[in-house]
């Protein structure tokens, strides 16, 4: 084989100090700049943000590899992101206090089955959008929902109106009567004289 392929594979063309420091470099600013950027990016709320996630690892990856192809190269730039995300999830699990800082807090969307308008203009969130989220999660309309939580990680979590107390009584009628209507068919089969 020749040497000229071994070479460019494994090769680096530029040292291991600056192959460690760009991966880092890019490591934090994309974590500052997505939590700049707010919890709408990462929750993926429209094909804009998804298309903004697909192409900014293609827009930094020269700002990672610089100019090394080599496989060494690529190497030494994936384990450095690896070892650093590590290291700072690790970190933070132990100073809760500064994950809050870092992650941010969940933003209120929906209370009391009120949308909060303030809060989903601060979010730059539409009501559609807010929709198609509660359907992904099995809600049919808005009137469904009590409360809607943006968290920091972009999932929007949503819980469900608890029903009145005269729909419980409903339901729990509804449930006795049917019951009793089975008792009835029973008791009829087992009564009924035998076919001769």
């Amino acid at each position: 084989m020749d040497s000229k392929i071994w070479t460019d594979m494994f090769v680096m063309a530029a040292p291991i100090a600056e192959k460690i420091l760009r991966p880092i470099a890019v490591y934090f600013f994309l974590v500052i700049g997505l939590r700049l950027a707010g919890k709408r990016e990462l929750a993926q709320l429209n094909p804009f943000d998804l298309v903004v996630l697909l192409t900014l690892s293609n827009t930094v990856q020269n700002a990672i590899i610089g100019d090394d192809n080599s496989v060494t190269g690529g190497i030494i730039g994936a384990a450095t992101l690896l070892l650093v995300n590590f290291l700072v999830i690790r970190f933070l699990f132990r100073h809760e206090k500064i994950d809050r800082v870092v992650a941010g807090e969940p933003t209120l969307l929906i209370d009391h089955g009120k949308i909060i308008e303030e809060n989903m203009s601060k979010e730059m969130l539409s009501r559609q959008e807010l929709e198609a989220a509660a359907h992904k999660q099995g809600f049919s309309s808005l009137q469904e929902v009590d409360r809607a939580t943006l968290d920091p990680s972009g999932v929007i979590c949503f819980v469900a109106t608890k029903p009145a107390p005269e729909e419980e009584r409903h339901r729990e009628l509804l449930k006795q009567l049917n019951e009793l209507t089975r008792e009835v068919a029973t008791l009829r089969l087992r009564m009924a004289p035998p076919e001769s």
